[in-house]
């Protein structure tokens, strides 16, 4: 079963994933919900950060469970945090980038922060050679197993466990170039041997190494993030600053479309060469 927006507001979103409806916390949600409370009341769990993090399940929910997202499958897993392994707003991105890969014979493509693997395997359906890295060994081993419900196993698909900076460096090193790159930072992260990451401070050295790691004939970079403050015109700023003079950079924010109104989560900056 596909995933859907349900329903938004009350500071709360209402999701169905696979075969199990759910309730969580939505901090822009500030509007009132469109449906009745009838139909949130039929969630199978709520995660609810009052009295600490937690799920309160109305009936008994598997560990994992599978749904689908822009024709992907996913391995769906609630955590302490409230995430369940899969960001359906980043859909959008991927369904931008996948006909421009396709497109493109032998495309080379650079997933940073890479999570559960959504934008490496669309990219490597598309056709692409993909490096899927993320600083976290569970989540790597996670998004293997996505690429094992697409029946991706045999793709053209590097998994890397490491710290991006570091290892932005060796590709420079070793000659390596990228024809697309996707970067999700978080606001703040560690590194697989304790490097500490934070946005505000680190973002432009990154995006300095994606520059110089883009090929002579780049697709496009993608930019993408859930921090506060970070909106659509300070990520275009950064874009233009480092990458504005060769090409198009657009903005906006990263919405999913549901059964009533449109969810922000996020935004992104995405610059691509002029045609």
């Amino acid at each position: 079963m596909k995933y859907q927006l349900i329903d938004s507001g009350n500071l709360q979103k209402l999701e169905q994933f696979g075969d199990y409806l759910l309730v969580r916390p939505c901090s822009q949600a500030i509007w009132k919900p469109v449906l009745p409370q009838s139909q949130w009341e039929m969630a199978a769990a709520t995660f609810t950060r009052e009295e600490g993090n937690k799920w309160i399940a109305s009936r008994k929910i598997p560990k994992e469970w599978v749904t689908e997202l822009s024709g992907l499958r996913f391995k769906i897993a609630p955590t302490d945090f409230g995430h369940l392994g899969l960001f359906p707003e980043h859909s959008t991105l991927w369904n931008w980038m996948v006909p421009r890969i396709a497109a493109r014979k032998n495309c080379r493509f650079l997933n940073l922060f890479a999570y559960s693997g959504g934008a490496s395997l669309a990219a490597a359906q598309a056709g692409a050679s993909v490096c899927h890295l993320d600083a976290s060994k569970g989540m790597v081993a996670w998004a293997r197993e996505n690429a094992a419900l697409n029946k991706l196993e045999g793709a053209s698909i590097r998994w890397i466990v490491d710290d991006v900076s570091k290892f932005l460096a060796r590709e420079q090193k070793r000659g390596v170039r990228y024809d697309a790159i996707l970067l999700d930072p978080p606001s703040f992260g560690r590194g697989n041997q304790g490097e500490i990451f934070k946005i505000e401070r680190d973002l432009h050295a990154i995006l300095s190494a994606c520059k110089a790691l883009l090929s002579d004939d780049p697709l496009f970079l993608i930019l993408s993030t859930h921090t506060p403050g970070m909106t659509p015109v300070v990520m275009g700023h950064l874009l233009e600053q480092w990458l504005g003079k060769k090409g198009v950079v657009e903005t906006g924010e990263m919405c999913i479309e549901g059964k009533t109104l449109p969810l922000p989560c996020g935004s992104y900056a995405r610059w691509y060469p002029n045609v």
